[in-house]
């Protein structure tokens, strides 16, 4: 069978160009660190279901509080996202950087934690 691919272009300090038809939403979510308060999730485009994206957002609340390292914490969500969903995901965090990505349709998710973009998709 074979999986629809898209292209999107992104860049981390500026929304993206997306289709009409892409979710936008702002989610709050809650940290399970001890005294950490809830984080702001701004979903800037997404082709992903809404309990994926929810579920990308809270493995990446967890990889910013075990790092501090930008890599170490897109290599956590990569990781965590092969585990649970299979190969091949690939995932970009930082303050600024631009992307031109194809991807599998429904694996696409463009989002900011405060002042850092994450972007998560899968390919491949």
């Amino acid at each position: 069978m074979s999986e629809g691919r898209i292209k999107k272009s992104v860049n981390g300090g500026a929304p993206a160009q997306t289709n009409p038809d892409d979710r936008r939403s702002s989610v709050e979510a809650s940290s399970q660190g001890a005294g950490a308060g809830k984080q702001r999730a701004v979903i800037k485009s997404a082709d992903m279901k809404e309990d994926m994206q929810k579920e990308a957002i809270d493995i990446a609340i967890t990889a910013f509080e075990k790092n501090s390292v930008e890599k170490d914490i897109a290599e956590n969500i990569k990781k965590e996202f092969d585990k649970k969903h299979g190969a091949t995901w690939h995932c970009i965090v930082g303050r600024n950087f631009g992307s031109y990505v194809t991807h599998e349709t429904n694996h696409f998710v463009y989002f900011y934690l405060d002042q850092k973009a994450v972007l998560l998709f899968k390919s491949g």
